[in-house]
């Protein structure tokens, strides 16, 4: 493998120009160690230190991963199944109109248990994020029903929620982190401590993972990183802000609490790949690894959603994947499966996109071109037959409520854009502006000769009466 460092450099500056980045942290991990490590920017608005490999950052829900791994390791050792049902954990709990001896913490961990899209970790943040304003904040805390501070009042939540569900258990995937919240809980009960406790003594050591944390507030964070953490930035009405008032979600904590660094999570990633070994030693149980990302997890071309990790095949090798996001937090982890390598780009800038640096580290790894896209949706070169089927809106109520709206032939709104619709096979489109980009991804599903719902990204909205 000759990975051209001095190309894979030059075309992530150009990424960073083009994207406005204010930082970024990047390391691949081999099998004959670090392959390339790269920084840039600053921690923060002010002070002008750079970022190093030490750098904290956020990882958000690159953390499931790390959940779904915890969860691996007790079923190999006995403690729980993946079969299990969610019930047995607590009792109380419930999707509406699902039997519950088939909502198991698989259905959770693969976002399968049609739990819709839904607003308690949106209200979390709005209710115990201090230093945090604004309207959306605002109109958030005046929504939330209760401090949404403890996993009981997420599961009441559920369990009452006014949304219809968006399948039968095991049928649909729609991205839930209310189900991540409820694993993290599993995992304390099974493994009789704290999850924190359990990641600590059972990953981050082994592995060597000195600068990884999982806190709910990012104080023991702040600690661990000596003052070497990244601050948070955003683009407001497209000014670059800064802060440090960090998402604070306390019932969410497996879900996107880990703080850490590229040299860390590609290390991470390396072990997974290897399948538990690290520095010729089985550190994480194989059998565990497997269970995440091995062969009951389908691998096409087509990303499916495994145990904590997206799954897919791109030029004959396995890629296995997460990407995280909060505010002042965009990241992207990976690895290809059985080769031994671990990638991580890590960067502390709010909704920005860290896939295009990803699929160049990817490609200069497997020889292909550097800016060659890894996406999945692609044109078919033919229009949709029955465009009057999609009519309708859709709505999803994570947060605020979001809406796709479609006419007839295809047209309509995405995210408060103007969109038409490109057809991709099967039930997928790309949702094009009139400038021809794209401004979301979406699959559709069918019923009684109409659409009654709409995976927008990895979450499905369903449609309005």
């Amino acid at each position: 493998m000759h990975f051209d460092s001095a190309a894979v450099t030059q075309a992530i500056q150009e990424i960073i120009r083009r994207d406005r980045l204010p930082n970024l942290s990047v390391c691949v991990k081999g099998p004959e160690g670090v392959v390339y490590e790269t920084v840039f920017g600053n921690l923060d608005a002010a002070s002008g230190h750079p970022v190093n490999g030490d750098t904290v950052f956020g990882i958000a829900s690159m953390s499931k991963s790390i959940t779904a791994l915890a969860l691996a390791i007790l079923e190999s050792e006995g403690k729980l199944s993946y079969e299990d049902p969610v019930c047995k954990y607590f009792p109380s709990f419930s999707v509406p109109g699902a039997p519950r001896d088939l909502v198991t913490l698989r259905t959770l961990a693969q976002h399968t248990a049609g739990i819709p899209p839904m607003e308690p970790l949106e209200w979390s943040i709005a209710m115990n994020s201090p230093g945090r304003d604004g309207e959306w904040i605002r109109t958030l805390r005046a929504s939330s029903p209760n401090q949404m501070n403890t996993i009981e009042q997420i599961i009441d939540y559920i369990a009452s929620c006014p949304y219809p569900v968006v399948g039968a258990p095991g049928e649909n995937m729609s991205y839930s982190n209310e189900g991540y919240a409820i694993l993290s809980y599993v995992v304390d009960q099974a493994a009789g401590m704290p999850l924190e406790q359990f990641c600590q003594e059972r990953i981050f050591e082994p592995l060597g993972m000195t600068r990884t944390i999982m806190d709910d507030d990012c104080v023991s964070a702040h600690e661990m990183a000596g003052g070497n953490i990244a601050s948070l930035f955003e683009f407001e009405d497209g000014v670059l802000t800064c802060d440090d008032n960090w998402s604070v979600l306390p019932p969410f904590r497996g879900c996107a609490m880990v703080k850490s660094t590229a040299r860390d999570m590609a290390a991470y990633y390396r072990c997974l790949s290897s399948l538990g070994m690290h520095e010729g030693k089985q550190v994480l149980p194989r059998e565990a690894v497997l269970r995440m990302i091995g062969p009951s997890i389908p691998a096409t071309d087509q990303a499916v959603y495994g145990l904590g990790l997206y799954k897919r095949v791109k030029a004959g090798h396995t890629i296995c994947e997460h990407g995280g996001g909060l505010h002042g937090v965009s990241t992207k982890g990976g690895l290809l499966l059985e080769e031994g390598y671990g990638f991580a780009v890590l960067c502390s800038l709010g909704d920005a996109d860290m896939d295009d640096i990803m699929w160049v580290l990817y490609n200069a790894v497997m020889g292909l071109p550097l800016l060659e896209s890894h996406r999945w949706f692609i044109p078919a070169g033919r229009d949709f037959l029955d465009p009057a089927m999609l009519e309708g809106t859709y709505v999803g109520h994570e947060g605020l409520p979001s809406r796709v709206v479609l006419d007839k032939e295809g047209r309509g709104r995405v995210s408060d854009h103007d969109i038409h619709l490109t057809y991709c096979g099967g039930a997928r489109f790309l949702a094009m502006d009139e400038n021809e980009k794209i401004r979301g991804r979406l699959e559709f599903f069918f019923r009684d000769g109409r659409a009654w719902g709409v995976r927008v990204g990895s979450r499905i909205f369903t449609r309005e009466a």
